[in-house]
């Protein structure tokens, strides 16, 4: 069994109107791809859910409700492995002026652009990782219920 290198969480955010909630990654000379919000754990989250509601305030400058976790991704990561947590949650609140972090304040690491997009474009946007829109599409009315 190999150690895992990086423990991270993401949520499958759905806003008022069941759009997903993505957020779009551009870098230079690479075509543009989507990521659900969220990222690592650090030593002074007391959960997961902490951990994704301080990565939802800083990533979006949102508050979320309804957390669920429903889908774990795992992926190889140099010698270990990558464990990505997934929880489905609402959104109840947005301010991108409040968004936070390394990756606003870099501007070598590319663009994030908060992007809500509707479940019927969700098959034709690059949304990383593949399993996750797999998971999705499938599970769309799971999802909008939970």
């Amino acid at each position: 069994m190999r150690e895992i290198a990086r423990r991270s969480v993401r949520a499958i955010l759905f806003d008022e109107h069941g759009h997903v909630v993505l957020i779009k990654r551009t870098k230079s000379g690479q075509a543009p791809y989507w990521t659900a919000p969220g990222g690592g754990l650090e030593p002074t989250d007391s959960s997961l859910e902490a951990a994704l509601r301080r990565e939802l305030d800083e990533e979006l400058g949102a508050e979320a409700e309804r957390f669920s976790q429903v889908f774990l991704f795992t992926s190889p990561a140099g010698e270990g492995v990558s464990v990505q947590h997934f929880f489905a949650c609402r959104l109840t609140r947005v301010d991108e002026k409040a968004r936070s972090g390394p990756e606003f304040i870099d501007p070598s690491r590319g663009g994030y652009t908060l992007d809500r997009v509707a479940v019927e474009r969700l098959p034709t946007v690059d949304l990383k990782p593949d399993a996750l829109k797999d998971f999705i599409v499938s599970n769309l009315e799971a999802l909008l219920s939970a």
